[in-house]
């Protein structure tokens, strides 16, 4: 669905996975769903994720966005934020969803900017709004992901989340 975008990170990240030999910018997407829903993530840190998704191929029979695509949308930026916050020794595992639909929306574009609620060692969580066009709330989600340490990580059991 179009072209792909460079996601904006911050310096310290991109140098962070640089020196493990990741070109984080790259490599980075929305994932296989994401990508097919449209989902361009466009600023990408810790602190904040932004995102658009049209809402063209991402309705239900009623012509409204599809309440499960405003899901998909919050659950892909605050797990990005939650990855960023756990860093490169970490995965980021969602265990937590929820979702209020505020308004239906019809056409055009809406955006989701994630924002951390909580993060610790073992979860972070995530408020995600949803806005339209025209700066109107549509949805407020809450994302908890677990971060999981990656296979082979050298940090004794005892020192882990």
């Amino acid at each position: 669905m179009g072209e792909q975008q460079r996601v904006k990170f911050p310096q310290e990240v991109i140098d962070e996975y640089a020196a493990l030999g990741v070109d984080l910018p790259a490599l980075f997407s929305a994932g296989h769903l994401g990508n097919r829903m449209g989902v361009q993530i466009v600023e990408a840190s810790a602190d904040r994720v932004v995102g658009t998704m049209p809402v063209e191929g991402n309705t239900q029979p009623y012509g409204l966005l599809h309440g499960g695509a405003s899901a998909v949308l919050a659950e892909t930026l605050g797990s990005v934020g939650s990855m960023l916050h756990g860093g490169s020794s970490k995965i980021a595992v969602g265990v937590d969803l929820n979702c209020t639909h505020h308004r239906g929306v019809r056409s055009g574009l809406v955006t989701g900017v994630a924002t951390p609620v909580h993060r610790g060692r073992s979860t972070a969580t995530y408020e995600v709004v949803i806005s339209d066009e025209e700066g109107r709330r549509v949805c407020t989600a809450r994302l908890t992901c677990l971060l999981r340490d990656l296979p082979g990580d050298s940090l004794p059991a005892a020192d882990r989340g």
